[in-house]
């Protein structure tokens, strides 16, 4: 089969290929390792995302993109390059029509930044199109109703929140705070009660395995590894749920800000069907234990977490590839 469209959701975090029909091919982390004395690409995806802070001075680790948008532009084009090579073989004869997922608060600049980068890694056309409208696509909302539906997007550098109505965009908040600043306020928390410095890798794994939106009853522990502020040595110490919840509640409590302020600017007729139909969490940000919760909590709106939150956007590109025509006046650009 010869794959002609492909659809990638472009992360902070992790980037996601989906080719039509056959689902999610390729999840890696947006990670690429470098050779500092000949600029080289040395790996890409997850294996760069196991040299991060093992790295000695002749090889540099990038995140090419920071809070949703491109950073390096000729690290994000190997990205984009590897990418197709996986996932089409042949794709320098073949050359695919490429989808690519941004946030809604991107400049033209920054969107023209993604678009090129498409085009030079072997794209025959490059189209992008916001991620909160292909997070609701792939989260099963019909975006084309005339009722309004919000989708709160939380991804590893953006927390988008959209309200969509009419196959649009009615209001929209763009937050650069996200997985990237719950990993750094829990390192940050580490430092300040434990006095004890620990890495980016590991930080994120305390969020994935222990990480609570709301304290818990029966609460978790995990022990950890990291390298005492005071003498310098390694040492190893527990950390409980209750802790971790306490460490990223201000960043949590931003979020829930945005949902707020976003809602107060939504025309009463869209929020009465909010009110009545829930908000609708997707990304990898809303694998954190009781955040539905929190956000009914303190605003009052039921809050739903999509299916398999993760590849909501990435199956939102799958769906838009299917039926490109369709979609092709409302919501993308085109080079």
């Amino acid at each position: 089969m010869f794959v002609t469209k492909i659809g990638i959701d472009l992360g902070t975090c992790n980037s996601l290929v989906f080719i039509p029909k056959k689902g999610v091919v390729l999840n890696e982390p947006s990670v690429v390792a470098v050779s500092v004395a000949d600029n080289r690409i040395l790996a890409v995806g997850e294996a760069a995302k196991e040299m991060t802070g093992r790295t000695p001075d002749t090889i540099r680790v990038y995140r090419p993109l920071r809070e949703g948008v491109v950073s390096n532009f000729r690290v994000t084009l190997a990205m984009i390059r590897y990418f197709l090579k996986r996932t089409v073989p042949r794709y320098q004869i073949l050359k695919p029509e490429v989808l690519v997922s941004v946030p809604a608060g991107i400049t033209s600049t920054e969107r023209r930044a993604v678009i090129e980068a498409t085009h030079h890694a072997g794209a025959k056309a490059a189209y992008v199109a916001k991620e909160p409208i292909l997070g609701a696509i792939g989260a099963g909302i019909p975006i084309n109703s005339s009722s309004g539906h919000m989708i709160v997007n939380i991804g590893g550098g953006t927390t988008e929140v959209a309200v969509i109505s009419l196959g649009g965009i009615v209001v929209v908040a763009s937050l650069r705070v996200a997985g990237d600043k719950l990993d750094q306020a829990i390192s940050d928390f580490m430092k300040r009660k434990h006095n004890l410095a620990i890495g980016e890798k590991t930080a994120e794994e305390i969020k994935i395995k222990i990480g609570t939106a709301l304290p818990e009853k029966n609460e978790s522990s995990i022990e950890i590894r990291g390298r005492d502020l005071a003498t310098g040595l390694p040492r190893n110490t527990k950390v409980s749920s209750n802790e971790i919840c306490q460490a990223i509640a201000e960043p949590l409590d931003e979020i829930v800000h945005t949902i707020k302020t976003l809602l107060r600017d939504t025309p009463p007729e869209l929020s009465a069907d909010i009110m009545d139909k829930g908000m609708v969490v997707c990304g990898g940000g809303a694998l954190l234990r009781n955040l539905d919760k929190l956000i009914s909590q303190s605003i009052g709106v039921p809050c739903f977490i999509a299916d398999d939150p993760l590849t909501c956007v990435a199956r939102g590109t799958g769906i838009v590839l299917d039926s490109l025509d369709v979609y092709k006046r409302s919501i993308m650009s085109k080079k």
